[in-house]
């Protein structure tokens, strides 16, 4: 029975070998196939395959194998990096992690896909699989000399039945601790019988041991035997003289070994002790991580949120109790306040991780998309070692796939169009994601036709999404996207025609309290963009006073605060109004009348207006009552109790134990509609109750 903790922890340890793997083969594709490269691809490949051996994951192993063979014929430089092959090795990697996650999840592995694959790889190798498996044994008279024990380390294992079983191979390990730093190698041959026939393929004969110099611990040398180390007999042992070592002549019988196992063994043209390239490879096999299991991560989260609300609090009971601002008490809630902030940035930090999982997962994608669309097409990546909450990154997977599937269906044109065109055969699509103002932006950028606005309002109308003779901006027309059933595709393919690709788009990232952007121009290219916040735990909010409600207004929004004379004011129509800033005018938005509750005032000079940036409206004024504070707040998500509320994104309890709305300013900001109009009535009876 295997330990499910074991069988977990190696799964993780394939993420972190599947990214290896990725980023070998990317250097591969931009032309650095070099052999540090090649060697890293195989050895992540090597790793997979040998501890799958070990859980007796067949399906993998042999892929895995298989894969690894051609790599190894790479390296051997027998194969060369041509397009055909690379575009090979990238679809084998896919089929690689699918298989991980086939066995991850024990659901059989889609053969459908894994066996074309599977035969683009043996393809390259020119002989059959049966074949390359079969050991081609030959007497093989090594002799090491080195004038001086290298001291360090001594590494002596022999291999069991189980390991030779599970397609483990002692020259890849011996490779691997060459990585490591300068080496000596000896093979105890004591095991082995005259009589060659009766030798038994998976039987361990040898003895293997192995000087290891430039060592300050054994950590990088046991991670090398990590899968492997129940399946031979191991011992490290710390060398601490440095006495001279007599010449070591080994006579021996092994199969056929890589060209560099041939020089790590000692050939006459090279030294028996061999320096590693990178010593810095030691410090990175040496860096430690810790794993958490997430759910103590979200308790902690939890907690941190109640210590905020706890700050918010105190800060309110110190306030009501009118003390001197000389009290030392103010000092204290001072150092509290940085202290809750610090610890919460620190909690959040756990949660983090770059984007760089989800690019990667998304290269995958597009090359799919543009297979099956028959276009040429590279995705670029820009910003993976962006950093955002884990549960914001594994939402994004959906909306990403979704969007770069259009992109490429729809945006960008084929190669003979795009000659056409004067455009490179070759389509180019932007994968970006930055930090700006505490939130996080990812940009879905391609050089294709851009939107055809005109075919948009035509299908719009046809499907009885708007009216014939309305009037729409190029912004409105372009949001029609959005719209639930909508879709220009003619025919019904796998990647596109059932119209509900873009509105599970909007609906996961609005989930998630963010917007989508579109810009685009025609001939040039589209770029859609989304604006999602760093954390959906703890927010900075401006606290405000709509209608006798206290609500929050997220701060990355707000770009300034305004008390606006009569100068300022201009009145487009009977309600409308503009305020005049800088010498440009933006539109008013009386955040009382939008929720439908009545303002402390109907002068717009004895209220406070909110500069705001959206992504739909752009720049507009948020008209409120008043403003109280600028604070942390704890985000509660509503939609469990009330569904989507429009114009709201969650709440909050304030220091008062009060409960505060935040605002969504670019569902507020948006042009009023049936829908938004529909909850007025359900956000009057949350403010009720919330008071």
């Amino acid at each position: 029975m295997i330990d499910s903790a074991i069988l977990e922890a190696f799964f993780e340890e394939c993420e972190d070998l599947l990214v290896a793997l990725s980023d070998g083969l990317a250097d591969m594709r931009d032309g650095n196939a070099d052999s540090e490269t090649v060697n890293a691809v195989f050895r992540s490949v090597h790793s997979i395959k040998g501890a799958a051996g070990a859980f007796n994951l067949d399906e993998l192993v042999g892929f895995a194998h298989t894969f690894e063979t051609v790599l190894d014929e790479l390296r051997a430089n027998r194969l060369s990096t041509d397009d055909t092959l690379l575009r090979v090795l990238q679809r084998a990697g896919d089929i690689l992690a699918d298989l991980v996650d086939a066995a991850r999840d024990q659901v059989p592995a889609d053969r459908a896909q894994v066996d074309p694959a599977l035969s683009e790889l043996q393809s390259f190798l020119g002989t059959s699989v049966a074949e390359e498996e079969e050991f081609v044994f030959e007497a093989l008279t090594l002799s090491i000399d080195g004038p001086e024990r290298l001291g360090s380390y001594l590494i002596q294992f022999q291999p069991g039945r189980a390991f030779y079983a599970t397609g483990n191979d002692p020259a890849l390990l011996i490779s691997a601790l060459q990585d490591l730093g300068p080496v000596q190698v000896h093979a105890e041959t004591s095991g082995l019988t005259d009589d060659l026939t009766s030798l038994q393929w998976d039987e361990g004969y040898l003895t293997w041991k192995v000087e290891l110099a430039d060592q300050k611990n054994d950590l990088a040398i046991r991670d090398v035997f990590q899968f492997v180390d129940d399946l031979c007999d191991l011992q490290v042992t710390e060398i601490f003289d440095n006495a001279p070592a007599a010449q070591i002549d080994v006579t021996a019988v092994l199969p056929e070994t890589p060209p560099e196992i041939g020089t790590l063994l000692g050939q006459t043209e090279e030294p028996a002790t061999i320096k590693a390239d990178k010593p810095e490879k030691n410090q990175k096999r040496t860096a430690s991580t810790l794993r958490v299991d997430p759910e103590r991560v979200d308790r902690l989260i939890n907690a941190v949120g109640e210590l905020i609300i706890n700050q918010s609090v105190i800060s309110q009971r110190i306030a009501e109790a009118q003390l001197p601002n000389s009290s030392e008490l103010h000092g204290d809630l001072d150092d509290y306040k940085l202290l809750a902030r610090e610890i919460q940035e620190g909690v959040m930090a756990i949660r983090a991780q770059p984007v760089k999982p989800l690019f990667q997962r998304m290269l995958r994608i597009a090359r799919e998309a543009a297979e099956a669309t028959g276009k040429y097409v590279d995705l670029v990546t820009e910003g993976e070692a962006t950093e955002v909450d884990k549960i914001v990154v594994e939402r994004l997977a959906d909306p990403l796939t979704h969007m770069i599937r259009n992109a490429i269906d729809h945006g960008i044109e084929t190669s003979a169009i795009r000659a056409e065109s004067g455009k490179p055969s070759t389509g180019t699509l932007r994968l970006t994601a930055s930090q700006r103002s505490g939130s996080i932006v990812i940009e879905i950028i391609d050089d294709g036709a851009g939107l055809n606005r005109a075919r948009i309002k035509e299908t719009a109308v046809t499907k009885g999404l708007v009216a014939a003779d309305a009037l729409l901006s190029e912004q409105e027309i372009d949001h029609l996207l959005f719209a639930p059933g909508f879709s220009t595709a003619k025919e019904v393919t796998n990647l596109s025609g059932r119209g509900v690709g873009m509105d599970v788009v909007k609906t996961a990232i609005t989930a998630l309290g963010g917007r989508v952007a579109i810009s685009s121009v025609k001939g040039k290219g589209t770029t859609f963009s989304i604006t999602l916040p760093l954390t959906l735990a703890v927010m900075d909010g401006m606290i405000i006073h709509v209608g006798g409600q206290t609500m929050v207004v997220p701060i990355a929004s707000i770009l300034e605060t305004i008390r606006p004379a009569k100068a300022d004011l201009s009145q487009i129509g009977l309600h409308n109004h503009l305020l005049r800033i800088r010498g440009e005018y933006v539109p008013i938005i009386d955040l009382a009348e939008r929720l439908g509750v009545s303002p402390c005032s109907d002068a717009l000079t004895d209220r406070v207006l909110l500069l705001i940036q959206t992504e739909v409206a752009g720049q507009c004024a948020l008209a409120v009552d008043d403003i109280l504070d600028q604070r942390q707040v704890v985000v509660k998500s509503m939609q469990g109790s009330y569904g989507e509320i429009a114009g709201i994104s969650g709440a909050t309890i304030l220091g008062d134990g009060k409960i505060a709305l935040i605002i969504d300013p670019d569902a507020i900001s948006a042009p009023p509609t049936s829908d938004l109009k529909s909850h007025l009535q359900t956000q009057r009876d949350f403010a009720h109750a919330a008071t």
